[in-house]
């Protein structure tokens, strides 16, 4: 396992995601993935499944101590005492007396920032999360999350996949000591069938999964999730530390983005995107 180092926080490079993953599944996959060496855990209030997350890291025989996990609070939580009680309920789910990395999961400006940024801190000089960050903000609120912050901001959570250009997000979490974390990786199975990752995968007996999550742990800073609901493809996931791309094979990749490559960009959440570079 790589891991990535990002104002203090040690981050496993790779971690499981379980976004849309119903209660039952986290409970058969995540022990599942425990045991195959995923150390970095992903989920969130709004996933529902937090309690389940908890149940599943108890029944890996791993110990918590050892696994990197991470939740977000959702923007109707953003206000202070909402935040706090947020926070107490998704640590009694988790079964645990502290998480990771707490984020805010998308901006809202129904909340000042810095109320939402003051209370993030609140909770870590309580002891109750190790580190913070956001998640799916834009580089003028990343600037200014990071100016509100007394306590160093570890990363912005967001989607990242061959097919959309983040460099301005990248140069500035670097700037800022923080890293970013990449979520939707396979671009909603885009990635699967691309002729241009398939090639690189058949050079390196891998598939073109496997291609872009090496692609993104290979750049500096960056932190990437992954996901199944299959099993047998745990394994799969995990073999991506075992092979290096080359300068051109990294560059055909970025090559794929496009102006439209943007998947997620929910109407009442999203911010005003940076433009690619």
């Amino acid at each position: 396992m790589k891991f990535v180092t990002a104002n203090g926080a040690t981050i496993p490079a790779l971690g499981f995601g379980t976004f849309r993953m119903p209660g039952a599944e986290v409970l058969e996959v995540v022990p599942e993935a425990i045991r195959k060496g995923f150390r970095h855990i992903d989920t969130a209030q709004i996933y529902g499944n937090e309690a389940e997350v908890g149940q599943a890291i108890a029944a890996s025989g791993v110990t918590r101590s050892d696994i990197f996990l991470t939740t977000k609070v959702w923007v109707d939580k953003y206000q202070r005492d909402a935040f706090v009680r947020s926070v107490d309920d998704s640590l009694k789910k988790l079964r645990t007396d502290n998480v990771d990395l707490l984020l805010l999961h998308w901006p809202n400006d129904a909340v000042p920032l810095a109320e939402q940024i003051g209370v993030l801190n609140e909770v870590k000089k309580a002891g109750k999360v190790r580190h913070i960050g956001v998640s799916n903000f834009n580089t003028t609120l990343m600037a200014e999350a990071v100016k509100l912050s007394d306590a160093k901001l570890v990363t912005n959570q967001v989607e990242y996949h061959p097919y959309l250009d983040q460099t301005a997000v990248l140069q500035a979490a670097r700037k800022a000591g923080m890293s970013v974390t990449a979520y939707y990786a396979m671009a909603d199975g885009k990635v699967i069938s691309d002729p241009v990752l398939k090639a690189i995968g058949a050079s390196h007996g891998k598939t073109a999964a496997q291609v872009v999550l090496r692609w993104l742990v290979q750049q500096d800073g960056v932190v990437t999730l992954t996901k199944t609901s299959t099993l047998s493809r745990l394994p799969e996931n995990f073999a991506i530390f075992d092979f290096d791309l080359s300068a051109d094979e990294m560059a055909a990749i970025h090559a794929l983005a496009t102006p439209g490559g943007r998947i997620v960009s929910p109407g009442g959440l999203a911010p005003v995107w940076d433009k690619a570079a």
